[in-house]
């Protein structure tokens, strides 16, 4: 008897289709140009100049919105396949950075782009960069869920502890090592909340008396002036504040 011939088709397939990738790639081009533009203006150099309307200055993170928003809007309306699904995840990429380069000025509710707090937007595009590195390294703490109860039961009281962790990291000033700790459970979170918290943290107004031991060493470890390579890089990036 003749076997019969079996023909199978091997389908390989990209998680997501690269999307991540196409997002963060849009993203990390998208802040570059933004600073280069924004230093040039800060400079006086070139052709391009602050957007006013009605006298108003026009943000660029108000342009990073609304991509982020017609990005979002699009995805979850219609769910376009290739190409759509790309030019969707390079718009909310582009509009996330144009919206983070500007995160010091949501957070502090005024113009603080070139003071010492607008760094703090330089600080969470370095965050956004490394998280969309996890994501597309494929770092995902729920992909081994088992079916039991019991498995489930386990997970769930390790995400717990690991919220915890993260939580009380954030709260001793390691913002980046918290949420980073988020996707890698449990060893970050550990790390970033047995450190010493920084002085100006929440954690250290609530755990730290003045004048204590654990002040001092906190006033030690991070003093007001302290610089490191990771600031000059900063300064590289985003353009030395205003002092």
């Amino acid at each position: 008897m003749r076997g019969a011939a079996v023909e199978v088709d091997v389908v390989i397939t990209v998680p997501n289709q690269g999307l991540g990738l196409w997002m963060l790639g849009a993203f990390v081009l998208t802040f570059t140009g933004t600073r280069v533009v924004t230093r040039l203006i800060r400079a006086g150099r070139g052709p391009f100049r602050d957007v006013a309307v009605g006298g108003t200055h026009v943000h660029h993170q108000v342009y990073g919105i609304l991509a982020m928003l017609v990005a979002g809007a699009i995805e979850f309306s219609y769910r376009p396949g290739t190409p759509g699904a790309q030019i969707l995840a390079v718009l909310f990429g582009a509009g996330g950075a144009l919206t983070v380069d500007e995160f010091a000025l949501w957070l502090h509710l005024e113009d603080v782009y070139w003071a010492k707090e607008g760094r703090k937007s330089v600080d969470a595009a370095f965050l956004a960069v490394g998280v969309g590195l996890l994501l597309v390294a494929g770092f995902n703490p729920f992909s081994d869920i088992g079916h039991g109860a019991a498995d489930q039961a386990v997970f769930a009281g390790l995400m717990l502890v690991n919220l915890a962790l993260c939580v009380g990291t954030i709260l001793k000033g390691k913002t980046a090592l918290g949420v980073i700790g988020l996707l890698v459970p449990l060893v970050v979170g550990l790390v970033g909340v047995l450190r010493l918290a920084k002085p100006d943290s929440p954690w250290a107004r609530w755990r730290y008396r003045p004048g204590s031991r654990k002040a001092a060493r906190a006033l030690r470890r991070y003093p007001p002036d302290r610089r490191t390579r990771l600031d000059a890089l900063k300064d590289f990036v985003g353009g030395t504040p205003h002092r």
